[in-house]
């Protein structure tokens, strides 16, 4: 079950730090109720992209001068029965990590088939698990068979930007989303919406219910929908 979840400005943008201010509240408190909601959603693993995961790791690259040839395309690092899990796609191979766990969250990362044998092993010795796609590019669909089958997740967060999550929905993975709507507007032209509702191709792809509405603290309104097929 993928639920996508996120925060956003009356006018579709996922970047709280543009927010106009609001008398009803403000960022923190916007923040907060995400990272509360995040915690009743009760995911095994929560999923961001690279650009957001770099942003957590702080890491550097650190490959080790020698090393076995790693596992391929599975490797799972000794905390992956942990939860929840933090997921991350890196297609080719940037990201680098200081230790295991994000927060305390044990990494998972999903690569593409021409990251180096290096890179792997870096990944192996900082202890994070990994998946490797038969291509070049992250198999979403395969990947969430494997991090099922492999790593046992049945409740998987998404709290990516707007390519992460567009890439998802029109993958057709996406069964629910979860927006705190936040009393607050962008308005800049040059920041991409949620490109769940935007993104070129997704017409007709499914159809959504809504299950409920929740008025929260800070002004904010919690939604969640459900997704149909379309």
């Amino acid at each position: 079950h993928v639920v996508c979840h996120m925060t956003s400005s009356i006018d579709g943008r996922l970047h709280p730090s543009r927010y106009t201010q609001s008398p009803d509240g403000a960022v923190k408190d916007w923040s907060g109720a995400y990272e509360a909601i995040h915690e009743t959603l009760k995911g095994d693993a929560w999923l961001v992209g690279r650009t957001t995961m770099a942003e957590m790791a702080k890491g550097e690259p650190h490959r080790p001068e020698t090393f076995d040839r790693p596992a391929r395309p599975i490797h799972r690092a000794p905390r992956a029965d942990e939860r929840p899990l933090a997921i991350a796609p890196d297609t080719t191979g940037k990201l680098h990590f200081r230790g295991p766990d994000v927060g305390g969250d044990p990494v998972v990362v999903l690569l593409g088939n021409g990251v180096s044998d290096a890179h792997l092993a870096e990944l192996a010795a900082d202890g994070v698990s990994y998946v490797v796609s038969d291509g070049p590019e992250v198999d979403l669909p395969k990947a969430l068979e494997i991090l099922a089958n492999e790593f046992g997740v049945r409740r998987l967060l998404v709290e990516g930007g707007a390519a992460i999550n567009g890439s998802f929905f029109a993958a057709g993975l996406v069964d629910e989303f979860s927006v705190v709507l936040a009393p607050a507007l962008d308005g800049g032209t040059e920041v991409e919406g949620i490109v769940a509702f935007g993104r070129e191709g997704l017409k007709g792809k499914a159809q959504l219910s809504l299950q409920s509405a929740e008025t929260i603290e800070g002004g904010a309104v919690h939604l969640r929908y459900r997704v149909l097929p379309g």
